[in-house]
């Protein structure tokens, strides 16, 4: 059993959820009449960071919100469970309701809503636990306010979202998304037009949602570095198809990337760190 990161501490076992792995099993995407993605699969699990990298237009944006229910699919399926004691289920059959409670996306575009406050912004990501015209429960503002504690928002809760910059705004949308307590969380670039203290930080929450709450994490990341410190697994995708699968070191050879980025590069590992660290290689070397 997993336990979110916004759930009562003392909460009776019973009444918790356990996370929900989700999949996609040879998931073909269009828009309009071009297919996009080609036969692409992938599995979420509890307790695991995955990362989708690869250049613009690979498709992994698009597999990220088919993952989601926001992008209809055409062929194969997304599933939610199969493991543990959870059987497998078509999501596509649950309601948006049901779908919202179990899985929330952080996507790249979201409007700033005027007349609010960024706790009110926040409490949104409460809305599949609505019911009619009540007012919030107690365990919706402690969601709340954690969700604004670990995005280091809580001390603007007060202020008009259309004073805050685009990277505070960044981040109370990301605090919505965690305040909706879900067992997976997707995180569509998530570090765009943030400071490097918060990618950071965001990638540091990351890592908390997957070691201390088994969270199951679906991440798109531009950033090679990004990822492979980040990710349990990750899937590089090319041209709408995923060109290798794996464990970061594994997937992210200098062969791999020169063939899928169309570049050259070094790929070593750090000697004090031991991540990994890749050098392009420009036609100005340092």
């Amino acid at each position: 059993m997993f336990r979110s990161p916004f759930r009562h501490a003392d909460r009776p076992a019973a009444a918790v959820t356990p996370a929900a792995a989700l999949g996609g099993h040879d998931l073909v995407l269009r828009y309009g009449g071009t297919t996009v993605v080609h036969g692409a699969s992938l599995a979420l699990r509890p307790g695991r960071a995955t990362a989708l990298v690869g250049p613009n237009g690979s498709g992994k944006s698009t597999l990220l919100r088919a993952l989601s229910r926001l992008h209809r699919v055409e062929g194969g399926r997304v599933t939610l469970g199969g493991h543990e004691d959870l059987p497998e289920r078509d999501a596509a059959l649950l309601g948006a309701r049901e779908f919202a409670r179990e899985v929330t996306l952080f996507s790249q575009s979201r409007p700033a809503p005027q007349g609010l406050t960024v706790k009110e912004v926040v409490a949104f990501g409460r809305h599949p636990y609505r019911r009619g015209f009540a007012g919030p429960t107690a365990e919706d503002r402690t969601a709340v306010d954690r969700a604004m504690g670990v995005t280091g928002v809580r001390d603007m809760a007060g202020r008009p979202v259309g004073e805050l910059s685009g990277g505070e705004m960044q981040r109370v949308w990301l605090a919505a998304c965690l305040a909706q307590d879900t067992g997976v969380v997707l995180l569509d670039e998530p570090t765009n037009h943030l400071d490097l203290r918060y990618q950071i930080e965001t990638l540091d929450l990351v890592r908390d949602l997957v070691e201390e709450h088994g969270i199951a994490v679906g991440i798109v990341l531009h950033d090679l570095d990004q990822a492979s410190r980040v990710a349990d697994t990750l899937v590089l995708m090319r041209a709408g198809r995923v060109h290798a699968a794996g464990a970061p070191a594994d997937v992210l050879t200098a062969e791999n990337i020169g063939e899928v980025y169309d570049i050259r590069v070094e790929v070593g590992v750090d000697p004090r760190t031991g991540r990994l660290r890749i050098d392009p290689i420009g036609r100005h070397p340092a």
